[in-house]
C-alpha cells in the first residue's frame, strides 16, 4: 500500500484494491490508553485485517523495523488456498498477513 494523502488527524493507505483510512484516536481518549512496550496483543477486538504481501518471510523480517511482529513460521497455517501468518502492529493491534498457497 501506498500514503496518497497525509492530514493532521488522519492518512490514507492504497493499492489497487483497497483503500485504508486510519483516523487518529482523539487526544482525551488516547491519553487513556497504555500501549505496553513491547505491545501486548489484543486479541479482543471485533475486527481483523488481513494483507496480502509477496512473501511472509520478508514481511516478518520488515515488521520489527516498524515496531511489529509476525509471529514464527512454526505458527502458520493455510486458510482458504493461502498461507497466513498472524502478528501485531506497534499498537498491539492484531493483523494477519498472507500469500497465495501453492
Amino acid at each position: 500500500m501506498v500514503v496518497t494523502h497525509t492530514e493532521a488527524d488522519h492518512v490514507v493507505l492504497e493499492s489497487p484494491a483497497l483503500q485504508l483510512v486510519i483516523v487518529a484516536i482523539p487526544a482525551a481518549i488516547a491519553a487513556a490508553i497504555e500501549i505496553a512496550e513491547p505491545p501486548l496483543r489484543r486479541t479482543d477486538t471485533p475486527i481483523k485485517l488481513a494483507f496480502s504481501v509477496a512473501s511472509l518471510d520478508a514481511a516478518r523480517k520488515a515488521a520489527p523495523l516498524f515496531g511489529g511482529e509476525l509471529n514464527p513460521v512454526e505458527r502458520e497455517w493455510v486458510y482458504q488456498h493461502h498461507r497466513v501468518c498472524d502478528g501485531h502492529d506497534p499498537e498491539g493491534n492484531v493483523v494477519q498477513f498472507r500469500v497465495r498457497a501453492g
